[in-house]
């Protein structure tokens, strides 16, 4: 409260209005629309990573390569060791359909499935518990020669990986979000230290004292940056609100945002920009104090 209140007389020793004013409400504002981003950018690729690790450890694929002529009993002895494996709940050979819509990214839409020597994929989705790997690629190998066991693992990995490392680099610039913004303010309390250098001096002719004039100014800027951070959050979060959602672009990059609980994080910003600029501005202040007495 006392914070929020204030003394008049201190505060005759802070500009304000003026360029330092600006300058502080502008570079909170500016990071706290930035700081939303990352957040968001965080936490949707946490949920990416889930996704991924959960869709891609339920499924698997079954290649067959085999000539021609065979390819057919060969599919059908690799379903009947699907059917009878513990733990695979469902397998179905991909159509020639299917297939040539997987190839159409790099060969194009009209590519002649039926005349290519292409193997045969058989999509394996797991039930709970899932199957043994190990146990299910030996029976293949003794009654399907030409089948090939792909648990996705090699994929799995490198993408949650991947996934894991972006929400890192979300919190890491977060936090050099948080180093700008206690920068800038440190700035701007020295430019305004420096400005009313005169009427700190004339305070303290009348025995005002040095954590007196400090608390003026962790004051006001505490207060500017609150106010330019709020600003700045809901601005991202409106800009977020605007982004495409993932179920109607359907894109890789789609879907950056918050879902459910999540949105109460941006409220966080404003209160932390308070914090990093009422320690920014307190330490500037007294150091600046120091030097000019």
């Amino acid at each position: 409260m006392a914070l929020l209140a204030g003394d008049p007389q201190a505060d005759r020793a802070v500009p304000p209005t003026g360029f330092t004013a600006r300058l502080t409400v502008f570079t909170a504002a500016a990071m706290a629309f930035l700081a939303v981003f990352a957040l968001a950018l965080s936490l949707a690729t946490g949920r990416l990573a889930n996704r991924w690790a959960a869709e891609l450890a339920q499924t698997s694929t079954l290649r067959i390569s085999a000539p021609a002529d065979q390819m057919a009993a060969q599919t059908r002895a690799a379903m009947t060791v699907l059917e009878t494996t513990p733990g695979v709940a469902q397998a179905r050979p991909l159509t020639a359909d299917e297939q040539r819509d997987l190839l159409a990214p790099w060969f194009g839409p009209d590519l002649p499935v039926e005349t290519l020597p292409i193997p045969q994929l058989i999509e394996i989705i797991e039930d709970g518990d899932g199957y043994d790997a190990t146990g299910l690629r030996a029976r293949l190998q003794a009654e399907v020669p030409g089948a090939v066991l792909d648990d996705h693992t090699r994929w799995r990995e490198p993408l949650v990986a991947a996934a894991g490392r972006l929400r890192t680099l979300g919190f890491v610039a977060i936090l050099l979000i948080a180093a700008s913004t206690g920068a800038m303010i440190t700035l701007a309390a020295n430019a305004a230290l420096a400005a009313n250098a005169q009427v700190i001096r004339v305070m303290r002719l009348v025995g005002a004292r040095d954590i007196y004039i400090a608390r003026a100014f962790v004051r006001r800027f505490t207060l500017r940056a609150l106010t330019g951070a709020a600003v700045g959050m809901v601005a991202g979060i409106l800009a977020v609100l605007l982004l495409p959602r993932a179920d109607v672009a359907g894109g890789f990059l789609t879907g950056l945002g918050f879902q459910g609980w999540h949105w109460l994080w941006p409220l966080v910003i404003p209160p932390l920009a308070a914090i990093v600029a009422f320690f920014a501005t307190r330490a500037a202040a007294l150091r600046t104090l120091r030097e000019q007495s």
